[in-house]
């Protein structure tokens, strides 16, 4: 009861008009930029920070439109990538391997309503969840530890066999191509240059952007060509701008699913959205490709990375609120608004300003209200960017590129590497191998290597730690159930037919 009145309290704030206002224009910037390939939410949210600061604007209502920018930028994320096969940000990535297909077969408003929908219901789910289980999920989450994480990250890998169906191996080579591609650049730990190739533009790595700009976009304008010139021409019709009760009731299941998988993933600090759409879409894809059309342009495979990325990013909200540990890279920027306010957050922040915390659990709600109202409209505005011509689009998508890469260290190196990876990018699809791993690969690579290192640095180099706890158990065989299961389960069904 005591939490129902703090949450009527909350829409009290977060109702009021000058908040109200603010969660609106947090809403569609965040549209917008997530929808611009490379921006991403932190961006988003660490140019607008100053800005709020610098506007004098109240605590509360700073974070309503941060929070708003956040949420509103994991709804643009799937724009490009369903249009144009370029994942606005790394948790978008799944979204393309069936939206993409679903905008080329004519179904593009389809995609983006009911991907507008699951993110909708992935936000709502995470809110209740907050409202019901913050303080329980918040002490859970404080068992993972990074042995915990270290084996987190290798059953996401293990969960990346189920996206290439009879080929897992070419999924484990795009993986293990993108772990390689992580490696590059300075050592945090021992200070040493690793496969620089005594390039100084390589002593930072390779951006994030650098690589999901040259896998995806330049690689997708080269097949544009490519079909263009052999004239088998790409499909130009829009369709549908919204979803039908048949789709409706087909994806039900799915986004309920995958709303619960993004919200328990997002509560762990650090796992992020990438995880938790990843996980979604191989959990549906065991669970329902029963005739192979899982990256042919299926529905399931678009709204279960969506709700699960919207039920992760708001999920990301509890460790930063009940522990003071940021839950993504989003949030993390976000502590740092609360910084520039004098606030601390942690287990105190309930009691000491119940009207901040609560307050910003209600935005939730509001913006992605307001999302829904913004993006269901806008589909078929956003559906006619298929219908341009390819000697318009495919400048223009180059340009868009160009300018993202060239915005993050404003060197041409960046440019080249951006076209290299285009071509290797290219390549790689015509051989067959997926993107959507090797983009995975890249982004854990990091995070993976340090929690090992930092499990292996607590036991002196014993590696015992990494199966010491029963969470680290669970992980290991549900990894390996993922791994062995459905090479049996084919083999089986091989013998099965071949008595029938």
């Amino acid at each position: 009861m005591e939490t129902l009145n703090f949450l009527s309290q909350g829409f009290g704030v977060a109702l009021m008009p000058t908040n109200l206002m603010m969660a609106a224009i947090g809403a569609l910037i965040g549209t917008i930029v997530g929808m611009l390939p490379g921006l991403g939410p932190i961006n988003g949210v660490a140019l607008l920070m100053p800005l709020a600061f610098a506007l004098k604007l109240p605590a509360h209502t700073a974070l309503i439109l941060l929070t708003a920018v956040y949420i509103g930028c994991e709804f643009g994320g799937r724009i490009s990538s369903i249009l144009l096969n370029v994942p606005g940000d790394a948790g978008a990535i799944m979204t393309a391997i069936d939206g993409h297909p679903m905008a080329r077969k004519g179904e593009a408003g389809v995609a983006l309503s009911i991907s507008a929908w699951a993110s909708f219901v992935g936000s709502v789910v995470s809110i209740v969840g907050i409202v019901l289980f913050a303080p329980l999920l918040a002490r859970w989450a404080l068992a993972f530890g990074p042995a915990e994480y270290f084996a987190l990250m290798c059953f996401a890998f293990a969960c990346i066999t189920g996206l290439m169906g009879n080929e897992p191996l070419k999924a484990v080579l795009a993986a293990a191509m993108g772990l390689a591609l992580s490696t590059v650049g300075l050592d945090s730990n021992s200070g040493v240059y690793r496969f620089t190739g005594d390039n100084v533009h390589l002593s930072d790595g390779i951006q994030f952007i650098v690589v999901v700009i040259g896998l995806f976009s330049v690689s997708e304008i080269l097949v544009m060509l490519e079909h263009q010139t052999s004239s088998s021409g790409l499909i130009r019709t829009v369709g549908r701008t919204l979803f039908n009760m048949k789709e409706l009731v087909m994806t039900g299941w799915t986004i309920a699913r995958s709303s619960v998988l993004g919200f328990v993933v997002g509560v762990l600090p650090g796992a992020g959205a990438t995880i938790a759409s990843a996980m979604a879409y191989s959990v549906e894809k065991r669970l329902n490709d029963k005739e192979g059309t899982f990256g042919k342009g299926d529905i399931r495979g678009v709204s279960a990375p969506e709700a699960a990325n919207n039920g992760s990013a708001v999920g990301s909200f509890i460790p930063m609120l009940t522990l003071g540990v940021p839950g993504s890279g989003t949030t993390a920027v976000m502590m740092g608004a609360l910084a520039l306010y004098n606030i601390t957050p942690g287990p105190a922040l309930f009691t000491q300003q119940p009207e901040l915390v609560w307050g910003l659990i209600a935005s939730m709600f509001v913006t992605s209200v307001l999302l829904l109202i913004i993006n269901i409209p806008m589909v078929g505005i956003f559906a006619r960017l298929l219908l341009v011509p390819n000697w318009l689009l495919v400048p223009g998508i180059l340009a868009i590129s160009a300018v993202g890469v060239y915005s993050v260290h404003a060197t041409t190196f960046d440019l080249l590497l951006m076209g290299v990876l285009g071509i290797v990018g290219f390549a790689l699809r015509k051989a067959g191998i997926p993107m959507a791993p090797l983009i995975l690969g890249f982004v854990l690579g990091d995070l993976m290597e340090q929690n090992l290192r930092r499990a292996l640095s607590i036991t002196n180099g014993e590696l015992s730690i990494l199966w010491g706890s029963p969470i680290t158990v669970g992980l290991w065989l549900a990894a390996a159930a993922m791994l062995l299961l459905p090479p049996l389960y084919r083999r089986w069904q091989r013998r099965h037919a071949a008595l029938a």
